[in-house]
Order: structure tokens, then sequence, then C-alpha cells
């Protein structure tokens, strides 16, 4: 089991969800470290799991994606079956930028980026209705993002 995060790893972490692009150098200095032990933490905080990858954050609008949609999902029956191929199915959906299995109401919480009303009508219609085991969803379109990020550093405890 790899060990708890410093309060330097997490100014490294912290520095890097803020922007995943710096050189060494940069979060170096940004932390307080020298270049050497800056990045043998990076890799250790990587090897350790803590760090599980690096991405690119775009614009869906701009790709024609210009509608964000909540769907909450709920399955017919909870076997494993029905579970696996929902699951299947959600990962093989470009729209589909999240999903998440759920207390409550609904089973699952899924969101997509279409492009506008016709976008969605034809996701549901040749995507998601067309994937078994699904007894009921309901959709809410994204108005405005207020805040969108895709990590948390905690404070330590």
């Amino acid at each position: 089991m790899p060990k708890p995060p410093d309060r330097i790893d997490r100014r490294i972490l912290q520095a890097l969800v803020a922007d995943g692009r710096l050189t060494n150098n940069e979060l170096a200095e940004r932390v307080g470290l020298s270049a050497s032990p800056c990045w043998q933490r990076v890799r250790r905080l990587e090897r350790d799991g803590f760090i599980q990858g690096y991405t690119a954050v775009l614009d869906q609008s701009l790709l024609g994606a210009t509608e964000t949609v909540i769907i909450e999902v709920t399955l017919e029956r909870h076997d494993d079956e029905i579970l696996e191929v929902f699951g299947r199915a959600m990962a093989e959906m470009p729209e589909v930028l999240e999903v998440y299995l759920t207390t409550g109401e609904y089973d699952y919480f899924v969101k997509v980026a279409v492009n506008g009303t016709a976008g969605y009508e034809a996701f549901l219609r040749t995507k998601l209705y067309k994937v078994p085991g699904i007894r009921h969803s309901r959709s809410s379109f994204a108005l405005r993002c207020l805040k969108r990020t895709h990590s948390i550093v905690p404070d330590e405890e």
C-alpha cells in the first residue's frame, strides 16, 4: 500500500491539477524543490497510482457537441449480466462523458455531450434505448457549467 502524500506531494498534485503541462522545472519551482527530487516525487506519485494519467480538456461546443445532458437511468434488474451489458454499452458510446453507479431513486447518472436537441434525440433512439435492461430514464439539459474540474487534492487530515 502506498504511503499517503505529504505536504510537498500535495502541492505537486495541486499544481498538476491546475496545469498538467507544466515542465518539471516549472513544477519544481512552484513547489519549492530542485528538479531532480521533484521528478522523483512525480514518478513515485504516478507509480503509486495517485496520478492516473494526463489529458487535454477540450471545448466540446467548438467540436460540435453543444449540449451537455444529465441522464438518470433505472435498470429493470440488478443482476450481474444486466450491469455488465449496461457498463460495456456506456463505455462504447463516444457521447458518454461520465457514468456513475448511484444510490437513491436511479441506478446510474450518465453525462453525455450531444449536438443540440436533435443530436440528443438521435442518441436516445439509436444508442441509449437500444441498450437492453433499461426500465426508465430522465434527462436534464445543462444550461451553463459553473465549475468543472477533474480531480481534487483533499486537505491533509
